[in-house]
């Protein structure tokens, strides 16, 4: 059968692990190393689908947990999918809301036959199997799919850890069984095992035996410290297929997206770019910004004076502050329009580096520059 996603090798680093490459889709090709913009409910917060074309977004994220509670995956279904639903040209991708669920501790239940919990909309009783999951995504249409899993707490006993795993594994054997739609959306496996690298490469090679189309990293980024994701990652990588897409689940500060490019990895998403612009805070070349602080009151420079997106060519740091302070929607609409260029800029050049084999030296520059302190990025909410 032949597989709806595939990945092609362009180039690798000849010091590191990271590789320039191109993943073909049902909705266009995709360049990576990738960010991929999160749009959790058919929408990336305070942004149109046309601002994301402009600036260069290939793949976007949905959620089906999200999405399942309302409008519905019929709805959805109706309109043509997720492409006709949000009338985005680009590939998309849903995760199985698996994270949502199990981060609903006091309102679920898990089984090894799927999880039961409360809705947090309106308290109805859902359930989740991977057989329903995989009839919700296949309904929202997205070009690729993820496997419902168990994302594990940090830190968790090893025996939790043991028996998460296997219920994972289980249950991407069932996904792939329920997957109705296989010659056209791409359902990928989530390696879990959390920081016990034994269980990570029986899960990797475990999940590699189902031969599926790609393989993503789940269960970091969820408060362990950085070295140890970093060790983690260094670790599963290279047990993925070198032929498919290696995505990291949740990541997405500009460190983070280094490292996670320094060790293979592909494919990245979080809210992080969109969230914290919402508080007012934004990526620059010299490191973040909090444009509430007074200090950017009469300060009538771009948010970024090494930034060439449209509103960093148009609006100042005061304007900005201004509509921020007086809850105006538009300021909301420029930091995120700003910090998601910023993301996407950082990957094409990224991508660049890559195929010039000057990866190590674009990391060393922006670090030098950004102010790096090797603390995790704030995810303001």
């Amino acid at each position: 059968m032949k597989q709806p996603v595939t990945y092609e090798r362009i180039a690798r680093c000849s010091h590191t692990l990271a590789r320039r490459g191109r993943v073909h889709t049902p909705h266009g090709e995709i360049e990576t190393p990738v960010f991929m913009p999160v749009g959790t409910q058919a929408t990336v917060k305070t942004m149109a689908p046309w601002e994301l074309t402009e600036l260069g977004a290939q793949i976007i994220l949905s959620n089906t947990y999200h999405l399942h509670l309302r409008p519905g995956e019929d709805i959805v279904r109706q309109a043509g999918g997720l492409h006709g639903f949000m009338q985005w040209p680009g590939a998309v991708l849903t995760d199985s809301g698996g994270f949502q669920v199990f981060s609903l501790a006091s309102l679920r239940k898990i089984t090894d036959e799927g999880v039961a919990f409360r809705s947090h909309i309106d308290g109805s009783p859902r359930f989740f199997s991977p057989e329903s999951v995989m009839g919700i995504e296949n309904a929202l249409g997205a070009d690729i799919i993820m496997q419902l899993d168990e994302c594990p707490p940090y830190p968790a006993s090893r025996g939790y850890l043991r028996t998460s795993l296997d219920r994972t594994l289980a249950w991407a054997k069932r996904c792939k069984e329920a997957h109705r739609r296989p010659e056209e959306q791409a359902l990928f496996g989530i390696v879990q095992g959390g920081e016990h690298l034994d269980l990570r490469r029986e899960a990797a090679e475990r999940l590699v035996e189902l031969d599926l189309p790609g393989y993503a990293v789940g269960g970091l980024s969820v408060g362990e410290p950085k070295p140890l994701m970093y060790e983690i990652l260094a670790y599963t990588t290279p047990l993925l297929p070198a032929d498919k897409p290696r995505y990291l689940m949740g990541v997405g500060s500009p460190d983070d997206l280094f490292e996670g490019v320094e060790r293979g990895i592909d494919m990245f998403d979080c809210v992080l770019p969109t969230r914290i612009a919402r508080n007012g805070t934004v990526f620059t070349a010299t490191g973040k910004r909090v444009l509430k602080h007074a200090r950017y009151r009469d300060d009538f420079r771009p948010l970024d004076e090494a930034c060439s997106c449209r509103v960093c060519k148009t609006f100042s740091r005061a304007y900005i502050r201004h509509l921020l302070k007086a809850d105006e929607i538009l300021g909301l609409r420029l930091t995120s329009y700003h910090n998601v260029h910023f993301l996407l800029d950082m990957m094409a050049k990224i991508r660049k580096s890559i195929e010039e084999d000057r990866f190590l030296q674009l990391k060393r520059e922006f670090y030098e520059t950004y102010g790096y302190t090797g603390q995790r990025e704030d995810v303001l909410d």
